[in-house]
């Protein structure tokens, strides 16, 4: 359904010289490669939209190609990073979609969103989406719809707030900091404050627009018992500057992922997000070689979830991390 005769490029330079019937044949020779190349191994072109560098986005990526790589298949990845910025993920997006490409990973939402808006021909895979129906990719998240189905990176709130009421037991506020822009924070927003009630804790928020931002929407906070540090990429990319912060204020902070945590945040209960990425790699796989249809194949989720402890981190913001936490966890 979304295979691209141009697969064969053995035939590219016999192209730039040949007839237009030469050409035509040249069609019909494509189909014979691919057959032979699904014979004697497999080899695909993926291009990869990643919307920043940060520990948990990398890992992701790196997740995803090692899927091909322990299925014995063939890739040339494109990999191609936006800085943080949406406009250069945008222009990213409309430079695959003029490219000879099988695929297309998408890293993040709003690399995510770029990638949809531009790419309708072949299969776009994203990953590290927390709500992807809240973000308009797909029609629903158990039914796609379109070209385009992936995996969340949904944090399990809940227990991360219960997490954080262990490790700060006294807690009766929590600040987030948060990009105005990005709906997959906006929905983690929304999440924490459903969950906040029945746990007795005030939720105060301030949003940034740039990363620059950060240190001064921490101090807008005021004297919060615990900030939590949802999966925001511009304030992950950022997190030096709110952990300098939060430790000047002797403020614990509890992150979503396991990237934050080795960026000084205190604890997490969250993803493996290179095992993310390989869960998406495996999608990625039953799409091009065993021909399912993305608006058919719901969005996954992660099903495990792990505790990770920075002990430095907690010392220096003023806290004890509980003995039976520490025996489950991973340090950092």
């Amino acid at each position: 359904m979304f295979s691209r005769s141009s697969r064969a490029r053995t035939l590219a330079g016999i192209a730039a010289v040949a007839t237009l019937a030469l050409t035509a044949c040249s069609d019909t020779s494509s189909d014979t490669d691919n057959d032979a190349a699904g014979d004697s191994g497999e080899s695909y072109s993926i291009g990869i939209n990643q919307l920043v560098q940060h520990p948990a986005l990398d890992a992701a990526a790196e997740g995803f190609k090692e899927a091909f790589e322990e299925a014995g298949v063939d890739v040339e990845f494109d990999e191609q990073n936006a800085n943080g910025e949406q406009a250069t993920a945008l222009t990213i997006s409309q430079q695959f979609a003029g490219a000879d490409l099988d695929m297309v990973l998408a890293v993040a939402t709003p690399a995510a969103q770029a990638t949809a808006q531009n790419i309708t021909d072949i299969p776009v895979v994203f990953t590290a989406v927390t709500d992807a129906e809240s973000a308009e990719l797909v029609e629903s998240n158990d039914a796609p719809g379109g070209n385009v189905t992936g995996t969340s990176d949904a944090a399990p709130i809940e227990d991360q707030l219960d997490l954080l009421k262990e490790i700060v037991p006294d807690a009766q506020s929590i600040g987030i900091v948060y990009a105005s822009g990005e709906v997959n924070s906006q929905v983690q927003v929304d999440a924490v404050q459903e969950a906040a009630g029945p746990r007795d804790l005030e939720v105060v928020t301030q949003t940034v627009t740039t990363a620059n931002d950060i240190q001064q929407a921490v101090e807008a906070l005021g004297d919060v018992d615990a900030i939590y540090v949802p999966t925001d990429n511009m304030v992950v990319s950022g997190i030096a500057s709110l952990v300098q912060v939060a430790e000047q204020k002797q403020i614990p902070v509890i992150a979503a992922e396991a990237g934050t945590v080795e960026g000084g945040a205190i604890a997490t209960l969250g993803i493996d997000y290179t095992e993310l990425g390989r869960q998406t790699g495996e999608m990625a796989l039953r799409i091009l070689r065993d021909g399912e249809d993305p608006a058919t194949m719901p969005v996954e989720t992660a099903t495990e979830f792990t505790y990770v402890i920075n002990e430095d981190a907690a010392e220096r913001q003023g806290v004890t991390i509980p003995e039976n936490i520490l025996s489950e966890a991973e340090t950092v």
